[in-house]
């Protein structure tokens, strides 16, 4: 028999009794004991359902649903979406596209209504599988705590809770729960299918785990209990490290301080790309333990690149930072200088390059001066160049193929372009819109880096040209 929830909605799902929770409403036993349980310990209701359209007679649990909410007076919202069809646009699975359009729904409804939290049914049944599921998947210390009575899935809702008041109850009490209620749930033909990975676990795999080990369940619940105390010593331990090394946040990326993380153990390394790549697929991303190991190897190397991970991220490796990404995402350019296409400069004058850089030109007489001036300058984004030598069209382009640069510093050899970028460390998302000023065919300047060799300034020079790029204010 459950007791009254009263206690452990205070203590563990830290909830108040003065506020609403919205139940996520599926019309099965686990949900409609919660929907009894939480209204018995005096706690006000809204009522959720949400329609994955997976099965054609779907939409009568929903009829169901909201019959039981009007003869129990709670106010009920009705959602719904194509499962399938967003799996295939989004390219997962259709247990992990069901979860996020269900619980885009639930919160989006809790913020609407002003729920406190938002509350689902799962079991110590369900805990057992998630375990188990992450165990075979090979996750580490946080996939096999497993779920807790309270969490924040901040891809969903960065303040109102997930609270999971019936994790400690199993299958048994929840249907007797129900029969002593009154109460008949929906029974979904979907959950017998072998189709869905955790319905495999369910109905194949653990009875089999339970002929070596009759209390096989109750050990795996006991074990998640146990790892979630040493999970909370290893959280707020990561949490100061993460503040350390964690430099930004962005649609679909996380930005790590390269220097403080080579600074920690590959096992601190691990925990925080997991947490990453979990914050950026709100909680869902189970990461195995040779991606880990592929992942800490590559920042071992300590030199620039990339690698491909799981569900669609990458590790990217630029100047003093990493990138933790999905594949496609508009990562910072951090203020490189980019153009697209040709264009012509005016000299003397003004020509914008693009919406946050301008470039100055100017003549200049006093050969004198310009080289004082160019002793003196460290900006890497002026340059003097000797006039006798620039031949028009003088105009910026981006890099094409076969590209060379008479570097000045280099006794006037030539090289690749590519190989200039590289023994620059230009980062590579950089190169192929960086600015290169030409006179005809001939790279004259690469701003932020230094001019060309064949239009340095002489001592027969006799007129120079002053360029200076500069950021809009």
């Amino acid at each position: 028999m459950i007791p009254n929830l009263a206690p452990l909605l205070r203590e563990r799902c830290r909830v108040r009794p003065d506020s609403p929770i919205l139940a996520g409403v599926s019309g099965g036993a686990d949900s409609l004991c919660l929907m009894a349980m939480l209204q018995e310990a005096g706690y006000p209701l809204i009522l959720a359902h949400f329609d994955h359209n997976l099965r054609p007679d779907s939409h009568e649990d929903a009829e169901k649903v909201q019959e039981i909410a009007e003869k129990r007076g709670i106010p009920f919202v009705l959602g719904s979406g194509n499962v399938r069809a967003f799996a295939k646009t989004r390219k997962q699975s259709i247990e992990e596209a069901a979860r996020n359009l269900r619980y885009t729904f639930l919160f989006q409804q809790a913020r609407e209504l002003g729920a406190q939290a938002v509350a689902v049914g799962h079991t110590a049944d369900d805990q057992v599988e998630t375990v188990l599921m992450h165990f075979l998947r090979g996750a580490g210390l946080s996939g096999l705590k497993g779920m807790t009575h309270r969490t924040l899935l901040q891809g969903f809702d960065p303040e109102i809770p997930l609270i999971r008041p019936l994790l400690d109850f199993w299958r048994e009490e929840i249907l007797l729960c129900c029969s002593e209620r009154h109460l008949v749930p929906i029974v979904d033909s979907s959950n017998a299918s072998v189709e869905y990975h955790r319905n495999r676990l369910r109905h194949i795999l653990i009875p089999q785990l339970e002929t070596y080990n009759p209390k096989f369940r109750e050990m795996l619940w006991r074990m998640s209990r146990s790892l979630q105390a040493d999970y909370e010593i290893l959280t707020s331990i990561l949490e100061t490290i993460w503040n350390e090394t964690v430099k930004a946040e962005g649609e679909g990326y996380m930005t790590f301080d390269a220097a403080r993380l080579l600074q920690l153990s590959p096992g601190l390394q691990k925990n925080l790309l997991r947490r990453a790549m979990q914050c950026l697929r709100n909680g869902i991303v189970d990461v195995n333990f040779s991606t880990l190991e592929r992942a800490a190897a590559f920042i071992k190397k300590d030199a620039e690149g990339q690698i491909d991970l799981i569900e669609n991220f990458i590790l990217l490796r630029e100047e003093d930072r990493y990138y933790l990404a999905e594949k496609g995402a508009a990562l910072p350019n951090e203020g490189w200088l980019h153009i697209e296409g040709e264009i012509p400069i005016q000299i003397p004058g003004e020509t914008a390059l693009n919406d946050e850089w301008t470039l100055l030109a100017e003549w200049w007489d006093s050969v004198p001066l310009a080289k004082e001036q160019m002793r003196q300058s460290e900006n890497p984004y002026e340059v003097w160049l000797d006039t006798q030598y620039l031949q028009p069209p003088i105009f910026f382009r981006t890099r094409v193929p076969g590209d060379r640069f008479q570097a000045l510093g280099m006794d006037g050899r030539f090289i690749k372009l590519s190989d200039f970028f590289i023994n620059a460390k230009l980062p590579r998302r950089a190169r192929d819109h960086w600015p290169l000023l030409c006179s005809k065919n001939r790279i004259v300047w690469i701003p932020g880096f230094r001019p060309s060799y064949g239009f340095r300034l002489r001592e027969t020079t006799k007129k120079v040209v002053y360029l200076s790029l500069q950021k809009r204010k």
